[in-house]
């Protein structure tokens, strides 16, 4: 269950993330839904993210959530912002999926 709600603490990570990338592109009541969005899924991100360094190793369940959250910017930049999806971005989020599913193992 705590590597189930590290997961979801990710990808609310990956909310705020994204909810910036929206709100950088718009202005007025837009913008400012945006930023509410970013508030919202912060928090819950990190309300999540306390309940499970309870049970998980901090340096495991942090490096988990950074990655998780890192690799679900990188896709949804390349995806829905159209930044460039190179080889060595590729690469690198890819080294970073197995770092993450190494610490799973181990843990």
């Amino acid at each position: 269950m705590n590597w189930f709600l590290l997961i979801v603490a990710g990808l609310f990570e990956v909310g705020f993330a994204f909810s910036l990338g929206k709100a950088k592109e718009l202005s007025g009541n837009a913008a400012l839904f945006w930023y509410g969005s970013f508030i919202i899924c912060l928090s819950i991100s990190m309300i999540l993210l306390v309940k499970v360094t309870q049970h998980l190793p901090i340096g495991t369940a942090y490096a988990t959530w950074t990655g998780i959250g890192a690799i679900g910017t990188v896709l949804l930049g390349i995806f829905y912002f159209q930044e460039p999806a190179t080889f060595w971005r590729i690469f690198f989020i890819t080294t970073l999926i197995i770092s993450i599913i190494g610490l799973k193992v181990v843990s």
